[in-house]
């Protein structure tokens, strides 16, 4: 079940966030763009927040060639993020991480209170 979130949904103090409120590591950056090397010409990748998961939010990634006016272009515009779900995202940091465990995205999230063990859903 996919959950939409609406602006009076957003967290306390979280109000207005800027792409300048999100960082993307150097690691990230690279690995989004080998993904999207793989993919067809002019793919972005989509990072969204959504109702659902364990822990009450969920992160939610998606390759799209659709940009529409919510849209904030972060890291070279080559990463998509509504203007909702970067008031969740506020102070945060992506990074990927590859080690013996495995590899995948990373969300170091100040706002989040808990969150799950996979590290992909989190609470408010």
């Amino acid at each position: 079940m996919e959950t939409t979130l609406e602006p009076s949904q957003a967290p306390a103090g979280a109000e207005g966030a800027t792409p300048e409120d999100f960082k993307v590591t150097e690691s990230a950056i690279k690995q989004i763009d080998k993904i999207l090397s793989t993919e067809a010409a002019g793919s972005l990748l989509r990072l969204s927040v959504e109702g659902g998961g364990c822990s009450g939010f969920q992160y939610k990634y998606e390759i799209t060639q659709e940009l529409t006016e919510e849209d904030l272009q972060i890291a070279g515009s080559k990463l998509l993020v509504d203007k909702i779900s970067l008031d969740y995202l506020k102070g945060s940091q992506l990074d990927y991480k590859a080690d013996l465990m495995g590899a995948a995205f990373k969300i170091s999230n100040p706002q989040a209170t808990a969150s799950c063990g996979c590290g992909s859903s989190f609470a408010m």
